[in-house]
Order: structure tokens, then C-alpha cells, then sequence
């Protein structure tokens, strides 16, 4: 299992193409080779190429725009390909409408496009929070448990967001093991709770109260292939040491 960093942790450095040339340049430098594209600027495929080739990084995991993953499923799968990405993803149902009939609706919407990046070899990953944990009344289901239903595991995936899976009340091990073969990809974030702020708060991965002894074990026993570190938020700390200190705690565990 490769260890990748979430840029959207260090979203505020990445506003311009120059910033993120420069972000690439220090994530590498942490020991990150492998980057999830997300809460960056605007950026063509052959450039975004050529900054990993120079830091010796691979993108494998994007969150890209929804409208043409559905819009321009093919212009898509091709701009992801030009710099050897094989997991398109979202951050989540982009109209954040956790009904039943919001559910339904987004499945509809996304599946041709879903298929298609099957096709090509491509997976597409669905990011959750803690909203798709809810039970639906009408049919006791949650939205997990619905998009397992609708599609099959080689041509949709879970980027399981190990927090927000807490935060829902589920188990992340007991997730990596229910939905192993969609997991390739999950999201990396710990939590601690802030005297401070008399309330949870997400810190660096080993810096917090959720068992990351146990979500290791179980994402390498169930076929994880990449660990995205993700802070949304660092308070107080820069983001860049979060990082470092997330990727130093994975390391001491064997990764790397």
C-alpha cells in the first residue's frame, strides 16, 4: 500500500499554477510519491505530466468536476490518462441531497458515465462523509448502501474517508472489510478531541484517539493500494507539517 497526500489539505497553496508546482516540489520533498488532485487550480494534463515526472510523484486519484465526468465522460477518461491517472473520483453526491429521491437521482445520473470509465480501464471513486451513513426511512438503507447496490464493484469505488466514516458512527475497519474490492483508494485522517475548543477535532494521522493500528491491518489484508493523507482543516498548524507528521507516523508502521 502506497502512502499519497490529499492536496486539498494544502488547498491554500495551490492557487495558481506556480503554487502548485511548488507544493508538488515540497510534498515530495516530505516523501510523498504519489498525490491525490483536489482543491487545486486549473491545470492542463501534459503540464501536470511533466511536474511529476520532475518530483518523481504519480497523481493516481483526482476529485474532478462532475459536470464533465457526466458532460464529457471521454474528454475526461483522456485528460486523466494523459498523466496516468486511473481513479477519477468526486468529493461526494455534488448536490449534497441525502433523500432517498436525492440518492436515486445521482445514481441515475452518473451511471452511464460510471460504466464508461469501467470500460476504458478507469474506476471512478464516490468520496463519503458522515451523511452517507444515515439510515433512509423508507427503506432503512444507507447511501452506501445503495450505491452498492447500483453498481458493481469493478467500475465504482469508495474512497473511504476514514474519519467521516467515524464521525457517521460506522466502523472504518469494519468498512474496509464490508467493501473490500471498491476500497483502492481511502482517505487518511485522524481524531483527537480539543480541550481547547471543547469539541472533535482532525489532526495528523497517529496524532489522534482512532484506532489507525487497526485500519492499517485491515487495508492491507483487503487490497487497499493507496492512502491518501487528508486534513481538512489543521487549525493552528501548517498544513505541510501535518503532512509530515501523518507520512513520519505511516512510515513508523511500515508504509511508505
Amino acid at each position: 500500500m502506497k502512502i499519497g497526500a490529499q492536496l486539498y489539505t494544502v488547498r491554500d497553496y495551490c492557487k495558481t499554477p506556480d503554487d502548485l508546482a511548488n507544493t508538488l516540489a515540497k510534498v515530495a520533498e516530505i516523501g510523498y510519491t504519489s498525490v491525490q488532485l483536489s482543491g487545486v487550480c486549473a491545470y492542463e494534463a501534459d503540464w501536470m505530466k511533466e511536474q511529476l515526472r520532475k518530483n518523481g510523484l504519480t497523481a493516481d486519484l483526482t476529485h474532478f468536476s462532475f459536470d464533465k465526468i457526466v458532460n464529457h465522460t471521454k474528454e475526461t477518461i483522456d485528460f486523466h490518462r494523459a498523466f496516468g491517472c486511473e481513479y477519477i473520483g468526486i468529493g461526494s453526491n455534488p448536490n449534497f441531497d441525502f433523500t432517498l429521491a436525492g440518492t436515486e437521482k445521482f445514481i441515475g445520473i452518473i451511471k452511464d458515465a460510471v460504466h464508461t470509465i469501467g470500460q476504458a480501464g478507469m474506476k471512478f471513486m464516490y468520496h463519503n462523509h458522515h451523511m452517507e451513513f444515515g439510515h433512509y426511512p423508507e427503506n432503512g438503507k444507507t447511501t452506501i448502501d445503495m450505491l452498492c447496490e447500483a453498481f458493481p464493484a469493478s467500475e465504482f469505488g469508495f474512497t473511504l474517508d476514514c474519519y467521516w466514516a467515524q464521525e457517521g458512527g460506522a466502523d472504518p475497519i469494519a468498512l474496509i472489510k464490508r467493501l473490500a474490492g471498491r476500497l483502492d483508494c481511502v482517505h487518511y485522517k485522524d481524531m483527537t478531541f480539543s480541550l481547547q475548543d471543547k469539541g472533535k477535532r482532525m489532526a495528523a494521522v497517529g496524532r489522534g484517539n482512532m484506532n489507525y493500528e487497526g485500519i492499517i491491518e485491515a487495508s492491507l489484508e483487503n487490497g487497499v493500494k493507496y492512502a491518501f493523507v487528508e486534513q481538512d482543516s489543521c487549525y493552528e498548524e501548517n498544513p505541510f507539517d501535518c503532512l509530515k507528521q501523518s507520512y513520519d507516523y505511516l512510515v513508523s508502521m511500515g508504509l511508505k
